[in-house]
């Protein structure tokens, strides 16, 4: 019987994570415990999840609340999706991450991975990213953190460095461009093979193969498709000029390089526009907001990986996915110690990265530009360091080819003054 806590519940991806859980009769007795500090939603979560065990007559139990030291103790697994100072792409702080940097004309399409904005998500995430490790190596030193929060590249390397738990971090890019790929190919995407490998958000298909075939000469045939193009330009630009289909979308992409988004004339060529930043959320799940009557799911599982590497631990049954771990020789053209999304094959002793050898060293170089604003932001949170945060902002490749050095600290001293509330930590 798994305890599986889940913190960060009360955002509807609570609810997902617990029907895939459940969606394996192997994972059918587990106790789930969803953690949220905001006390309605979480309760509406765990309405949902107990209607779903009654549903489909399931011997495991839910508990919930929103004291996470409360559900931590003899926890096997720890899945975090957070969200600091509030929510994660609409209001306040996320609209300062994007609308200050706009006034010195740095575009940011999403903001939540590299950049200025992505750098103070991670200033005022990370902090917080600690106390539950730190909480979790007192109350259950053994489990494993599988964390979907980003900064995914930041906080991996922040939780391997600063604390003892044995972490992933998990993203769905890579099993989500898969299946672009397989509908631009016209492939069942059961049916391709393939390897990726490189960084969070910016991993690439090394190898992509169908019964043996290459399929890179017919995705390179697609570029002669303007009607395929369009709906994929950036990474479709990549792949004409690197030579690789890289993970993620068209419009995540094009903030973590200075090709796309430097001027409004490359943005309207690329079919590229400036973020808008909502103040509420503009998506909520209906089940969320009527957890006592919606129509149940199918128990089956979705894209996400948390719930087969749960099953692959606890049955020792070997599970083969893409996670973010620490570059322990994985990928030597890369900076060793820092955060890199490889193939992993979990069982009953754990995650095991996979050894991928030396990128192709175009890819490697693009992949270091966005390392290196990484590194100095884990540096800032570790040391408490506001000259180390400064210089994650001023490293990024986007901003810098837009900004001089003073304008970069001004958009710096805006948004630290902006966010300073959750800073705080900085000055302890």
């Amino acid at each position: 019987m798994p305890r599986i806590v889940i913190i960060g519940a009360g955002s509807g991806f609570g609810g997902e994570l617990s029907k895939d859980i459940l969606a394996h009769s192997e994972l059918q007795d587990s106790v789930i415990a969803l953690c949220d500090l905001n006390e309605s939603k979480v309760e509406a979560v765990a309405q949902y999840v107990r209607r779903i065990i009654d549903e489909y007559k399931l011997p495991a139990k839910v508990e919930h609340g929103t004291d996470r030291r409360k559900l931590l103790p003899e926890a096997d697994f720890v899945i975090t999706s957070i969200s600091v100072g509030g929510a994660a792409y609409a209001g306040f702080p996320a609209n300062v991450e994007v609308n200050i940097p706009l006034k010195y004309g740095v575009s940011q399409s999403v903001a939540d991975t590299i950049g200025v904005g992505g750098v103070f998500r991670f200033l005022r995430t990370g902090p917080v990213q600690l106390e539950i490790c730190q909480d979790m190596e007192e109350l259950c030193p053994n489990a494993l953190l599988l964390n979907y929060t980003n900064p995914m590249c930041m906080l991996t390397w922040l939780h391997s460095v600063g604390s003892s738990i044995r972490n992933v971090g998990l993203c769905h890019s890579v099993q989500g461009t898969a299946g672009e790929l397989a509908r631009y190919l016209q492939i069942p995407v059961e049916e391709m093979r393939y390897l990726v490998a490189g960084i969070n958000h910016q991993a690439w298909f090394l190898e992509l193969e169908h019964h043996g075939e290459d399929l890179y000469p017919r995705l390179y045939e697609l570029l002669h498709d303007p009607e395929i193009v369009n709906k994929d330009t950036v990474r479709f630009e990549m792949l004409k000029h690197f030579g690789y289909f890289v993970t993620e979308s068209t419009i995540h992409c094009s903030e973590y390089h200075p090709y796309f988004r430097r001027t409004k004339e490359l943005m309207n060529r690329f079919g590229l526009h400036d973020r808008e930043v909502p103040d509420a959320p503009r998506r909520t799940r209906e089940w969320l907001e009527h957890p006592e009557s919606v129509e149940l799911p199918k128990l089956t599982p979705s894209r996400e990986y948390a719930s087969g590497i749960i099953r692959a631990v606890v049955t020792d049954t070997p599970f083969k996915f893409n996670g973010n771990v620490m570059n322990d020789g994985l990928i030597p053209n890369l900076a060793e110690g820092s955060c890199v999304e490889t193939p992993c094959l979990t069982d009953g002793t754990g995650v095991h990265p996979c050894h991928v050898g030396c990128l192709p060293p175009q890819l490697a170089w693009l992949n270091q530009s966005n390392i290196a604003v990484q590194e100095m932001a884990v540096r800032a949170v570790l040391d408490r360091d506001r000259d180390a945060a400064f210089h994650a902002c001023a490293m990024d490749p986007l901003t810098r080819s837009i900004c001089d050095l003073d304008q970069i600290r001004a958009m710096f001293e805006e948004l630290w003054e902006a966010e300073r509330p959750l800073l705080n930590y900085f000055y302890e």
